[in-house]
Order: structure tokens, then sequence, then C-alpha cells
């Protein structure tokens, strides 16, 4: 990572369009969804966005031209044609030369760095602005500050983890005094994370814990063994993020939040699952703590997609968009994926819910919904997965014989 890039004031003009459109519709946030004003408006941005990145992406610009999606065929964001997850390892999908990032944001899980997906962003204003806007509406609604104690390295040891970027910059914008990172190089500073609880409960003061969802095992498994329990502070409350397999064992999210309860004090609607990817700059929160806290019934556990962004669940054989309630692979339409391609297809499904898609509009009866609200199911398997496989041959043959 080289910095946070130009300045606001310093950007082009389709960006500071983006970084308004993200801090204009926070403030007009609707959880019944947008108007119809407001959807005209993101579908305007996601063109002119899908312009500019068929222009500049050249490995995107010749995949789109195989599918013949160009700018001015394409009549809306439900047409621009998404790039499979995995093509983030095999291509340079960025819009400016690599070498300018100012953050190159990598995948784990492979020990081979070529191997690995890899973002460029030409500045981080826009991931910025949407980690604030989605964290402030979906987890800290009722406050302007929490302190936040973090169980993941800090971002100056992991500098392309967009996991450590995204919890580093929540304690910049959001940590009251006593926030801090308790997972370094050696691993898990229980002594200080306890120390930190105690301190809490003691003081009567509420805390954010924030960190991946198998670091909490870690924690419990630790607190179990020497039978500590905390009954943390009103107010207190818990975001986990990724899946529930580890390398040792499996444990269910609704396992996970029974101890959050047992060994923290912590209600379940006040545990939040938040689904982010390295390959997009949007992250997608329970609904849970919000509606606790305005008084709604929090169930069923559901995850919100924000207004810079639309999502739709398509049949992993056809590509085409599938009712709500039917399970599929899911597409991200994300407005502040600046740098790469506002259209990924994920390794992931999950279905809308029956609320939670968005009405085609009056001069499109065809267009399929994108979605509002859905549920992660998990990751793609059997035909699935193969559906990402044939999206993936698709766009390397159409890139066969160049180098990006």
């Amino acid at each position: 990572m080289s910095g946070s890039g130009p300045a606001v004031s310093q950007l082009g003009e389709l960006d500071r369009r983006l970084v308004t459109w993200i801090e204009r519709s926070v403030q007009d946030w609707d959880d019944a969804g947008p108007t119809q004003a407001q959807e005209a408006e993101f579908d305007r941005l996601a063109l002119d966005l899908f312009a500019d990145q068929y222009e500049r992406n050249r490995p995107y610009r010749r995949y789109c031209r195989a599918r013949g999606a160009e700018p001015g065929r394409v009549q809306s964001w439900r047409q621009v044609p998404p790039v499979p997850l995995s093509a983030f390892k095999e291509l340079t999908l960025s819009c400016d030369p690599p070498g300018e990032a100012a953050a190159v944001f990598t995948t784990s899980g492979s020990t081979d760095p070529s191997r690995r997906g890899r973002n460029h962003h030409p500045h981080l204003h826009l991931y910025d602005a949407s980690l604030r806007a989605s964290f402030r509406h979906w987890f800290l609604p009722d406050r302007d500050e929490l302190r936040l104690l973090v169980l993941n390295p800090p971002p100056a040891q992991q500098p392309h983890s967009s996991l450590a970027y995204f919890l580093g910059r929540l304690v910049d914008s959001f940590g009251a005094s006593g926030s801090g990172t308790f997972v370094s190089a050696d691993g898990l500073d229980l002594d200080g994370l306890v120390a930190a609880l105690t301190e809490a409960e003691r003081d009567g003061v509420p805390v954010g814990l924030l960190g991946t969802s198998f670091a909490y095992v870690h924690l419990l498994d630790a607190l179990e063994a020497t039978g500590t329990a905390f009954r943390l502070p009103p107010g207190s409350r818990l975001l986990d993020t990724g899946g529930f397999k580890g390398r040792s064992r499996e444990v269910s999210g609704e396992a996970l939040r029974a101890a959050f309860d047992q060994r923290l004090g912590l209600p379940d609607a006040w545990c939040v699952n938040y689904y982010g990817m390295t390959e997009i700059s949007t992250q997608y929160y329970d609904t849970t703590l919000r509606r606790a806290w305005l008084g709604d019934d929090p169930s069923p556990r559901i995850k919100a997609v924000p207004p810079w962004a639309r999502l739709q669940v398509v049949d992993a054989g056809t590509g085409r968009p599938v009712a709500p309630g039917e399970r599929g692979l899911l597409v991200h339409y994300d407005l502040a994926n600046r740098g790469s391609c506002l259209a990924v297809l994920a390794e992931d499904v999950g279905h809308l819910t029956a609320s939670g898609g968005l009405d085609a509009g009056p001069t499109d009866h065809t267009a399929a919904p994108g979605g509002r609200e859905f549920v992660l199911l998990g990751r793609a398997q059997g035909s699935e997965a193969r559906g990402c496989s044939i999206a993936l041959d698709e766009l390397l043959a159409a890139n066969r014989g160049h180098r990006r």
C-alpha cells in the first residue's frame, strides 16, 4: 500500500460523483428501498462507470467485446457483464497502471503470491466512504464512537489485506479511547484482551469486538478452559466476518453466537456478521442489531445491500437471474469498486428474500430485480462451482494471447 492516493478535490469528475453519491445516499438511506429517481441515478452512474472501465481495463474490454456488451449497447446496470471472482487471480484487472495504485489488496489462502487474487485501487476514498457508511448504519446506529477491540493484526503487519485495512479504518473513524488491537505476528494477545474486557465490565464502558469468525473460537476456547465469563455492559456488541470453518473444526454460526452470550454476555441480535471480499469494495451486514435497536423483530437473520450496490442471484448454468427465495450464485454490482470491475460473479450462493427485490421500473418490465436483502448460504459446490469455472473459461478465452 502506498497511501490513500490523491485528495478528493483532485479526483476526476466521475470519481467525485461516485463519492458524493455514496455520502448523499447514506443521508437518504431508506430501509424500504430506493425511490425511482434514486434507481435512475444509480443506473446512470453504473453505466458511466462501466464505460470508463471498458475503456481503461483492457482484459475486461476484451471479455465484454466477446459477449457483445459495449457502451451504448448496454442500457442498464443489469446488462453489465460480471467477471468471475477467480479472474482476479489470472489477469490484472486494473483500470490504471498497477504500479500507480494507492493500494493493492490480495486474497489469502495460497502460499504462492502469484496465485492470489488482486484488486487494485487508484485511491481509497470510495472504499473508505463505503465502509464508514455501512458500519455506522448497521453497527453504530445509536452512537458516534465506541471502544473497539480488534482480533486481527494491524494494517502495518498486513499491508495487502483488505480486512486489516477495513478494521484499521474503523478504529480510526469510530474508535473511542481505549480501542486497540489484540492480535499480532505472535498470535492472540489473550492477557491483554482479557484485561480490556475486565476493565470494560468493571467500569461499565460498552465495547465493540471486531474480528474474524474463527478468531473468536480461539478466544472462546481460552475463556472456557479457564472458566472465565464476562457480562459486558449494555450497548456492547460484536462484529465477525468470514465462515465458521477453521483448520481444526467447524463451528456453526448459531453455536458461536450462543457462546458469545454465555462467555461475553452479548445478546444474539447484537452479534453481527458481515460479508465482504477482496475483489469488491462494499460489505454487507446482518440487519439484526439495527432492527433490535429500532424495536423491531431482529429475526430472521438477513443481510442488506447498501444504496451504492446491487445484488442479483443467478442460475449457475444459464447466468439468468432467479426469483426471490431461489438459490443461485451471487453477482455484485458495486459502485465503490472503481479501480477494476463494478460487476463481479462470486463463488458464493444465496437467495434474495421475498421483500428483497427492486422493481424493474416502468420502462423495463422484463428486467430482473436487484436485491436489497439476501441470505448467504455458503460457498458454491458441484454444478454451481462449475458455473463459476465456465465463466472464467470464457474470460480467459477472450484474453488468450494477451498478457494484460
